[in-house]
């Protein structure tokens, strides 16, 4: 088993500093900025909001085709196709 410390090809890391106060405001703003400019997951989440809309709609639709009165016009309008004068 080889140990990873022992390694020649990873460095050794250097004592951190502790942060001064600006340096602590610094780190955390880029941390704030980075977590507010993330795009990960961004086209899944517009994927899944045009799918539920999709859905809504069908859904309307369908309701719409149940009603009598359309199912009549529907209904008026195949026969008339399918009339020879």
């Amino acid at each position: 088993m080889t140990d990873i410390t022992a390694s020649p090809h990873f460095a050794t890391a250097k004592p951190a500093r502790p942060l001064t106060w600006r340096g602590r405001v610094r780190a955390w703003t880029r941390r704030a900025h980075t977590v507010a400019n993330d795009q990960t997951g961004a086209a899944t989440a517009e994927y899944a909001i045009a799918t539920m809309a999709a859905v809504a709609f069908a859904g309307l639709l369908v309701a719409i085709m149940r009603s009598d009165e359309i199912k009549q016009v529907l209904t008026d309008l195949i026969e008339r196709a399918l009339t020879v004068p």
